[in-house]
Formats: structure tokens, sequence, C-alpha cells
């Protein structure tokens, strides 16, 4: 960062320097998740059992980037703009790709009125690199330059995002490729599907929007949550509104399900009057990277007249299963391979699961077929389910017993205080979760709130069934998740729910490693 404010980050830059970065990076050797074809690599030291921090490289950069955070003007329907803040001027930000195992720095310039970062969602980086205020970093100033800079690995999808307030929600996000070297799936051509909710105005905390005063109980601290429901099960995306729920006005999400008053669903940046195009050949494999990298929805993904091969969970590669549909909640990736085999115009659809807004619509096409308008999806006969996947590196470590467990309730208060709880304590007033070195964590999440809860663990990836993944789907009334993780990237990391208004009114909390 230039100027004269040193950030908590550069101190910290600064001791790793001091130690001799070079020396940590000798300690790199044999992955946790296995060694398999993307090339994991971990963080156990010489002594068996030691866990050393992800080091920060040293020496040149293999890729160099810049991203600027600045006010700009997005057309998502074709038609007038409307003022928002963007990386480099674009919505979503421009895709960065990097192959597994090189070096990336990315230069930060603000230009935005206020303080922000950028956070590497999924990429477990070495800590002082992970985007967050207060935890790792000070925010960058306006009008400073601040540098992140690791090694991109695992390969998989992932996305950048500011994590800074509701910064995230003005469009302040894009995605992230890391190629692997050797795929587990064969393919000819690939398109990244980024599925955002369009704010045309400023986020705001829903208590402070129209209509959102008190609201009812959502499973507050020593309060109830409802009772068992159709929360979509562990692989749904079930939510508060939606059809027979409490939607907003005009078509436009409302308070029934505590999000913003979305003017619409986007895809690649448009609304579906613009809708984008992605051309296929007829015999082809085309690999599809789907990022929602929305403030507050989660989709529910449709493509007419095909079928989905999943072959990647949040980037982590799993056994090919074929679906019609599949939910996607905020912060998650799912990549998927379809067999061209439909000639035609068709519409890929991502309908919103909590709301009742328009869906982000895309068209798939043919290119040897005539434009028209193209077909919609029926009605998914098999949509995805978290116990579908099977990864093919399961975490090494986490069979047993775990040496550290929390039990923890997810709840809220959605009336005039809007505050979201990790058992009864709102972030950052809250205690933080400690674990040490090696530890094989396990964290049981009991909903008792009547929305969906996408929790995201930065720094690590976790084990929920047979599926590695770094952010898991908590389905309302009294919906349950268990995951586990081996605590081997010593720092300090945020565990949070990926709605960001959740967010911002306290879901989160702070694992902390003991020293």
């Amino acid at each position: 960062m230039t100027g004269e404010k040193t950030s908590k980050r550069r101190t910290l830059l600064q001791s790793l320097g001091s130690l001799g970065v070079a020396s940590l990076a000798g300690c790199v050797s044999d992955s946790l998740l296995g060694n398999d074809e993307n090339g994991d690599r971990g963080r156990r030291g010489a002594t068996d059992g030691e866990v050393t921090p992800r080091p920060i490289p040293s020496g040149p950069a293999d890729e160099n980037v810049r991203l600027t955070a600045k006010q700009g003007a997005v057309q998502p329907g074709g038609d007038s703009g409307t003022e928002t803040w963007l990386y480099d001027e674009k919505f979503p930000g421009p895709e960065l790709r990097i192959p597994e195992g090189n070096v990336l720095q990315a230069d930060v310039t603000n230009q935005l009125p206020e303080g922000t970062t950028v956070h590497w969602h999924g990429i477990p980086v070495p800590n002082p690199m992970d985007g967050v205020p207060d935890v790792t970093q000070d925010p960058i100033s306006n009008d400073q330059t601040d540098t992140y800079k690791y090694r991109a690995e695992p390969a998989g999808t992932y996305f950048y995002h500011s994590h800074v307030g509701l910064q995230f929600d003005r469009a302040l996000v894009g995605p992230l490729i890391i190629e692997e070297e050797s795929p587990h799936v064969e393919y000819d051509r690939e398109y990244t599907v980024f599925l955002d909710d369009y704010l045309d105005e400023a986020p705001r905390l829903p208590s402070s929007l129209p209509g959102g005063g008190p609201g009812g109980d959502g499973g507050g601290p020593g309060g109830g949550g409802g009772g068992p429901g159709d929360g979509g099960g562990p692989g749904g995306g079930g939510g508060g509104g939606g059809p027979g729920g409490m939607g907003g006005r005009d078509g436009r999400g409302g308070m029934g399900d505590h999000r913003p008053p979305y003017e619409g669903m986007l895809m690649n940046g448009q609304l579906p009057s613009d809708a984008p195009t992605f051309e296929l050949t007829e015999g082809e494999r085309v690999r599809f990277r789907f990022v929602n990298g929305s403030g507050a929805t989660t989709f529910r993904v449709r493509l007419a007249g095909h079928r989905f091969s999943v072959t990647h969970a949040d980037g982590r590669p799993v056994e090919p299963v074929a679906v019609d549909a599949f939910d996607l909640g905020t912060g998650e990736r799912y990549d998927a391979v379809v067999e061209a085999d439909s000639p035609g115009s068709w519409e890929l659809r991502a309908d919103p699961v909590d709301g009742d807004e328009t869906s982000a619509l895309g068209v798939v096409q043919y290119g040897e077929s005539q434009s028209g308008s193209p077909r919609s999806p029926s009605a998914d006969s098999r949509r995805l389910q978290y116990g579908d996947l099977r990864a093919l590196n399961p975490i090494q470590g986490i069979s047993g017993r775990p040496d550290r467990s929390f039990d923890l309730t997810l709840s809220g208060n959605m009336g005039g205080s809007y505050e979201w709880y990790i058992d009864g304590q709102a972030y950052p007033d809250a205690d933080p979760l400690r674990v040490s070195t090696g530890d094989h964590v396990r964290i049981r999440m009991v909903n008792r709130s009547p929305v969906v809860h996408p929790m995201h663990l930065h720094g690590h990836f976790f084990q929920v069934g047979d599926a590695v993944k770094d952010t898991v789907r908590v389905p309302p009334r009294m919906g349950e998740v268990v995951l586990d993780f081996v605590a081997d990237n010593p720092g300090d990391w945020l565990f949070h729910c990926h709605n960001i208004y959740h967010l911002e009114a306290g879901m989160a909390r702070v694992l902390t490693y003991e020293s």
C-alpha cells in the first residue's frame, strides 16, 4: 500500500520477510487433499504433524494484474445506465485466468470514496492475502494501491470480490479461473456463467428499506425458528420466499424473504432483455463454469433440451453425476459438461429460489440452427443433492473422532433491529472459534431461522458427506449440516453466511489458531 499508512498486512509481510519467506516455501510438500491431477500442494512441515503457514511467494510473479475499483455505469438491459462501483469499469469484473501453480500478483487501486479490499473466494491463500478488513488487513484507502500475492492453487472455478460492508452487492465482483494442466474430464470448449442479482440503487440493510420494519422473529437467541419444514433438504436451496411466500412489489424481491428489492437477475452482467448467447456445435462436449456471485440469491439452474454432467463442486473435482438441475447458493460454484446433441435454440435459465424476480436467462444457440425464440426448460425430474457428490480426492485426516467440535445455532432477528447470530452472538462482538494446528475440526450447524444460510469458510476446504467444498447451504427451519476439515492453514479466518446482508448484520465468527 502506498502512502504513509501501514496496514496490518504490510506489517506481517515485513515480519515474514525478516524470517525469510524462502525458508517457509521449503516446507511445502504433500497435500491434505492428496496428490491429484489438479496438483494440490499442502503445508505439512518436515516434522511429522507440523503445519506451517501458507507462504507468501518471494521473487517475481508469473502473472501480474491490475484492478481499479471505481465508480462507473452499467447497462445490464442495454438501456439507460445505473451508477455503481466496478472493477476496471466492467460488470462483472474482468475474468482472471491463471495456470495452476503460477504466482499471481494483483495490484489493486482504490478510487472509491471509502476503503475497500479484495477477497479471493475459495482459494486457500496465505492469511495476509485474504482481504478481510480488521481481520487480515486494513482497508485500502482512497487513492491508494495495495498488492496481493499468492500461488494460484489448487485448480478450479473461483471468484473475487470486495469484503467491505455491502460493496459486494454494488458489483465489485468478478470470476477467477485457475486452469488445471490435465482435467479429469474431456471437453471441446468452455464458458463461464456468472450469476448475480441486480440493484439499481445503493445497497442498504433491509431494516432501512421502506417496509423493512419489524417483521417477526427469525429464530433469535432463545427464540423459535419454526419446526421442521420443507427446507429443500441438505441439497435444496429452500428459502422463506418464493411462490406462496411474502414476495415483493411489482415482481421485485421483498421483505418476506429479507432480501433487497432487486431489479432483476443477471447472467454475465445482462438482464433477460439482453440475454447472453452461448454458441455450440453439434457433437461437442461443452464445459460450463457456473458461479453464484450474487449478494443474496439462491439460483436453480436448468438448460432446456439437455442434461448436466456435474464434474466439480466449488472447484473440487467430483465423480460426474447427471442431473437436470442444481441449486447454487451465494458463493457456490459448479462445473458441468453438456453434450451438444440437440440442435436448436434453448434457454439456459437460473430461477431465484428465494424470491419472485424474473429469472436470469441465457441462450444456448447451435451455430447451424436458425435463430428464433429459444425453447424453455421443462420441469426438472432430477435435481442435484449434496449426497450425490463424491469427491475424487477426499480430505485426508478427518476419519475418527474430531479433535475439536463446535455445535452452532444459526438464528436471527428480522424485526426492526435486523441482526443475525451464530450461537446468539452477532459479529464482531462474538467469541472466536479456537483451533490448534493439525486439528481435525467438526462444525455442526442447525438453522433455526426461516431462510437458507450459505456458510463459507475462508482459507480451507471442508468435507460435507462425500463432497469437498468451501461453501454450503444450511436449509431453513431446523435444517442441519455437518462439515469436517483439517486446521492446516494457520491464521485468523472468517467463517460466515455469504448472504452479504446476513454477514453485515452479524452472522460471522473468526476461526483463530491458538499458538
